[in-house]
Order: structure tokens, then C-alpha cells, then sequence
């Protein structure tokens, strides 16, 4: 136990322990040439997405760290745009932002559209990774979570251009969609079948032995794209029963805004939360080290899969990309448990790869976030889109270099909920240096992200007119953008 509590580090002191895990590697172009593309079969592609997996967690995870981080590069500057689950995969799916696949929320509500049934209703699944690698010659293969509210009409459902699907769902838990590690069916290619409460249903091992699995009716001729979705560390995260126990008496960590205490200049809605209690404390740290060993199931599933990888004599050849569908908020602000806020815990997440012709053991400082894996994946993959929103970080996650890349990133929000704490609409922007949100309320945010990385001092009103218009313009730009305009 004693070397998990050495871990306990806020999340820019979390950095660190990732550039030490990755051997100290910077974000300058490493020494000597970038690699040359060689000529040879199209690589192949692993993509493991968690569900609210939050940096301060990554240090618990061994596995990934040795076998993608350390093996690859680590992106310290990866972001969502919406920080929420069903937006989210939506803009992975489709490379656009969720202004432009209208899919806004995890269901749709009176306020908002979402969910599963916005994005197969409008038409979204006739063009997504899945169609344009499969039009590339790859086996496409899910696993897992597809979007909240699947399957929406019949169980037997296979969404277009997927070769083998085991998409998994919860009966009746509406946006919620596989909300449960036991008692669920799974979609295996139209063939619909019901786990339960034994320890082998755990979900998170059967998707392991699913992906296992597929990989080896992979014909060695073929490229492939597998796409792994587990449910993992989505509250309430339930333990493997092999990881009872673990992380016993670990507590969240109190970073400066912990149960924030001077809330002058946050918006109306967080201000709406009171200081944490007694109770609120202990469940914030019981959901915190459930978090952090329900994740221990992954780093399994990782370790597993690169066996089978190594196994085939497939690995060398294989790209292999761990991220998260949005960060999670345990306590900043006085925000108890949750994320769809525009803070960094909410959407900063992980993202770590490994693959040919990527350096070992180094880091990529460059803005990059979920809308950019798509339009990576078909770059790896040697196949054609539509003009995409994102752009690929192929070249980025080689070399490091930032010459040339985006200087900021769009933020957007749709108010899902009504009462005080319900988050209003918002539009943002992440910058290297600021952090910027316009509400709907007419509320503003604005944070020096080298000085004030917690975000504790609203800058807005200490600011120059000419920056705040700069700003304010850039958003207005974005939140309308659409193909090369976003970028």
C-alpha cells in the first residue's frame, strides 16, 4: 500500500510523476531526425475509452503507465469539449463538435437534445470511424459503451460498418446506458444475451475476454480497429471482487480548491453549493478509492490485451490509445462529485499513446482534445473522411513538435437540468495560458492557468479590454465553426 500513498499529489504535481514515469522526456522534438514512414501493411488500432476517468487517477494505474506511457508518449494538454459522456462519444465517433453532430446531452430533454437517440436520428452513424476505416479494408470492432441510450429501439441493433459488435446496455436505465457492472445484456452480433451477479459477469473482465477474443478471429492479412469501452470508473463504481480491499483508508486528495472556501467571483450555480460536511467528505474519499480500484479491472484488461498483441507478433505494428470520455470533479469548488463543469477536472483528461514511429518515455505539451481522435485514427489508418472538425495529433505524438498546431481549443455546455445548481449554458475557450467561460446567464469567468492553476482568482474584471474582446471574439468564432474553421 505504501507505494500508492506516495502518490498522492495534486494534479499539476501529477505531471510530473508522468514525465518521471515516461522517463523525463519534455515536450521539445527529441534528439535527431523524426522517424521516416516506411512502406509496409496499414498499422492497426486499439482504443480504450474509460467513462469519467480523471487525471489524479492515473498514478493508481501501473499498467498503463508501463505498458503505453512508458512505451509512448503522454499528452499533459488533452481536453473535451463538452464534458459529458454521450457529447463526447458523439465528437469521437464523428470528429465534430457537438454543435455540428447535435448530440448535447446524455438523453434528450425539454431543454436540450441527446443522447442515442439525437445521433442516430439525425442521420450520424452513416459517417463515423467505423464507416470510414471499414471503407479502408479494417475489421472495425466495439466493445462495450456506445452512447448513452442504446439500443434505444430493438436489442438486436448493430450499428453500420461495425464487422464485430458487443456493444453492452442496462434494460430501462434511460441516458444511463450499461449504468450497471452486473446485471446487464450484451449485444454480441444481433445475438442479445443477460449477464448477472456472479463474480465471472463482472463487466469489465467479460469486456476483456470479449477483446481477447476478437483479436484472435482477426485475420493476420487484415488491419484492424477495436475500439474497447468499458464502464469503468463511472460511479458507482463497483471493485472487481479480487480488488476488495484495496486502497483501504486512501483519501481524495485536498488540493487548494478543495471545498473551496472564498467563492467570490464563481458563477451563481456553484455558488449554490454549501461547505462540505462530515459525510460529504467520507463519501467523497469512499468514491474516490472505489474509483481508483475499480480502474485496477482496466489495467488488467491493458495488460492482457498487449499479451495478445505480443502474441501475434501484431504489437509492433499496433497503435494502442488510452483516454477518457471527460474528467471528474471530487471536491474542487464545493462541486462533491460530478463533471459538465468548464473547470479543469471536469475537462482535462488523460490520454496516453504508444505505436510505430512514436518516441518511449516522452510527453506532448500541444492542445489537443476529443475531437481530434477521429481525424487521427483515419491518418493512422491511411483511409478518408469528410472534412472533419478536429484535426490528427499524428504528427504532434511524433515529433512533440507544436509548430504550426492550435493555440486554443472550444469549450460548450447545454443546461440539461433546472434549480439553482443546474449549470447554466456556456461557451468557452482553453488556451496555454487562460481558461475563459461566457454564460448564458451573462456571468464570465476568466483564469490565469500558469499563475492560478486551481482556478481560485477570477480574472475577468482585472484584465484589459483589449484581451477580454480577443477572447470573447475567438469564442464567438468557434461555438459556429464547422470543418477547417474550428482549427
Amino acid at each position: 500500500m505504501s507505494m500508492w500513498k506516495g502518490c498522492r499529489a495534486a494534479w499539476p504535481a501529477i505531471f510530473a510523476f508522468l514525465a518521471i514515469t515516461c522517463g523525463g522526456g519534455g515536450s521539445g522534438t527529441p534528439p535527431g531526425p523524426a522517424p521516416t514512414a516506411t512502406p509496409g501493411p496499414p498499422p492497426s488500432i486499439v482504443f480504450i475509452l474509460t467513462d469519467d476517468l480523471d487525471m489524479q487517477s492515473m498514478p493508481y494505474m501501473p499498467k498503463a503507465l508501463s505498458l503505453i506511457a512508458n512505451q509512448g508518449v503522454t499528452f499533459t494538454n488533452s481536453f473535451v469539449a463538452t464534458s459529458l459522456c454521450a457529447p463526447s462519444r458523439a465528437t469521437i465517433l464523428t470528429g465534430q463538435y457537438a454543435h455540428n453532430h447535435g448530440t448535447e446531452a446524455d438523453a434528450s430533454y425539454a431543454l436540450v437534445n441527446g443522447g442515442y437517440d439525437t445521433f442516430y436520428g439525425e442521420g450520424r452513424e452513416s459517417s463515423t470511424i467505423a464507416t470510414w476505416l471499414k471503407a479502408a479494408g479494417y475489421r472495425t470492432i466495439l466493445i462495450g459503451k456506445y452512447i448513452n441510450g442504446y439500443p434505444s429501439g430493438s436489442p438486436t441493433y448493430v450499428p453500420p460498418s461495425w464487422d464485430d459488435w458487443h456493444g453492452d446496455f442496462t434494460s430501462n436505465d434511460g441516458a444511463e446506458t450499461g449504468l450497471q457492472y452486473y446485471d446487464y445484456f450484451v449485444n454480441d452480433n444481433g445475438t442479445v444475451s443477460q449477464h448477472g451477479e456472479d463474480p465471472a459477469d463482472y463487466l469489465t473482465d467479460v469486456q476483456t475476454t470479449k477483446a481477447v477474443s476478437a483479436l484472435k478471429q482477426v485475420p493476420a492479412s487484415q488491419p484492424f480497429f477495436m475500439y474497447v469501452a468499458p464502464r469503468a470508473p463511472h460511479i458507482p463504481a463497483v471493485r472487481a471482487p479480487r480488488h476488495a480491499g484495496l486502497f483501504d483508508g486512501l483519501t481524495a486528495p485536498h488540493t487548494p480548491n478543495w471545498n473551496e472556501g472564498d467563492m467570490t467571483g464563481k458563477p451563481d450555480w456553484l455558488r449554490e453549493y454549501p461547505p462540505f460536511t462530515d459525510a460529504d467528505v467520507a463519501s467523497i474519499d469512499k468514491s474516490f478509492r472505489d474509483r481508483l480500484a475499480c480502474m485496477q479491472a482496466v489495467d488488467d484488461m491493458i495488460e492482457q490485451i498487449v499479451q495478445e498483441l505480443t502474441a501475434e507478433g501484431r504489437l509492433d505494428n499496433t497503435y494502442l490509445m488510452l483516454g477518457s470520455d471527460n474528467g471528474f470533479m471530487l471536491g474542487p469548488h464545493r462541486f462533491p462529485h460530478g463533471k459538465e463543469a468548464p473547470y479543469e477536472e471536469s475537462i482535462r483528461v488523460p490520454l496516453l499513446v504508444r505505436g510505430p514511429g512514436i518516441p518511449t518515455g516522452q510527453s506532448r505539451d500541444g492542445l489537443v482534445g476529443n475531437v481530434d481522435y477521429a481525424p487521427t485514427f483515419v491518418e493512422w489508418a491511411r483511409a478518408s473522411s469528410p472534412e472533419l472538425d478536429g484535426r490528427s495529433f499524428a504528427a504532434l505524438a511524433k515529433t512533440g513538435s507544436t509548430a504550426g498546431w492550435r493555440s486554443d481549443l472550444l469549450l460548450e455546455h447545454w443546461k440539461t437540468g433546472r434549480g439553482a445548481q443546474a449549470i447554466p449554458d456556456f461557451y468557452g475557450l482553453r488556451t496555454s495560458d487562460w481558461a475563459y467561460v461566457e454564460y448564458g446567464t451573462s456571468e464570465v469567468e476568466l483564469y490565469d492557468m500558469h499563475n492560478d492553476p486551481y482556478e481560485l482568482a477570477n480574472q475577468y474584471f482585472a484584465n484589459p479590454t483589449a484581451l477580454l474582446k480577443q477572447l470573447s471574439d475567438r469564442v464567438a468564432v468557434l461555438k459556429a465553426c464547422r470543418g477547417a474553421s474550428c482549427r
